[in-house]
């Protein structure tokens, strides 16, 4: 099994850590020149607040709700997915780190991996003040898939989420509309979507041959990784 371990709306996370009465309250964080946003908490994101606007155009909704905003602290940020990721990784086989804010971790030889994952979840929360998301699977592209998932229900899932079986899969994937897809891009996804591929089972139901031939390589990879492969 692969875990995908992901920071929940890292950087407003990271400001909150010094301003806990912040908790469940609107948090964005602004660009280098405070001119857009580049991460909101999910109260930010309820109120209609979007990535990459000018915070300008926003100020009525910045006031009516009054979000706290942040400028971005890059080396605060950094700092402290050092330490999340050190803590995650410590008695994994193996990590790969995929962002500041994301890492794929090993778990073979982990016995019980859904229940390892939430000790994980909450010794990072107890330790750091970071809130994470757990994706297990098979493959990375499934971890993804599964990452999401427990990110979307977190009441549900309680921010971990496992593909254990065939039927698990199959599931997530007529779950997961296409253009959400990890490495299905706007145009692949566009053009899909005009063949009425609408989710991931759909577009792993299409041939290889096709796949590689009016796609590429990789994406072809990326089918067999959600496949299970």
């Amino acid at each position: 099994m692969i875990a995908l371990v992901d920071c929940n709306n890292f950087y407003a996370s990271c400001e909150r850590i010094f301003k806990p009465k912040l908790e469940k309250k609107p948090v964005a964080v602004l660009s280098n020149n405070d001119g857009c946003v580049i991460a909101r908490s999910n109260e930010s994101k309820s109120i209609g607040l979007k990535m990459g606007e000018p915070i300008f155009k926003k100020r009525d909704l910045v006031n009516k709700y009054n979000i706290r905003l942040f400028s971005s602290n890059f080396a605060l940020y950094g700092d402290i997915s050092k330490r999340v990721f050190d803590i995650v990784a410590k008695d994994v086989p193996a990590y790969e780190i995929y962002s500041i804010d994301e890492a794929f971790l090993d778990f073979s030889g982990i016995k019980d991996p859904y229940n390892y994952a939430l000790h994980l979840r909450d010794k990072v929360k107890r330790w750091t003040g970071i809130p994470i998301s757990i994706g297990i699977a098979p493959t990375k592209a499934l971890a993804k898939v599964a990452n999401r998932i427990s990110k979307k229900f977190p009441k549900k899932t309680k921010g971990v989420y496992m593909i254990k079986s065939e039927k698990n899969r199959i599931k997530a994937l007529k779950w997961l509309e296409v253009e959400n897809v990890w490495g299905i891009g706007f145009r692949h996804a566009k053009r899909l979507r005009s063949f009425e591929i609408n989710n991931a089972y759909d577009f792993i139901s299409l041939p290889d041959d096709w796949v590689r031939k009016q796609m590429s390589i990789v994406v072809l990879r990326l089918k067999k990784e959600l496949e299970g492969k």
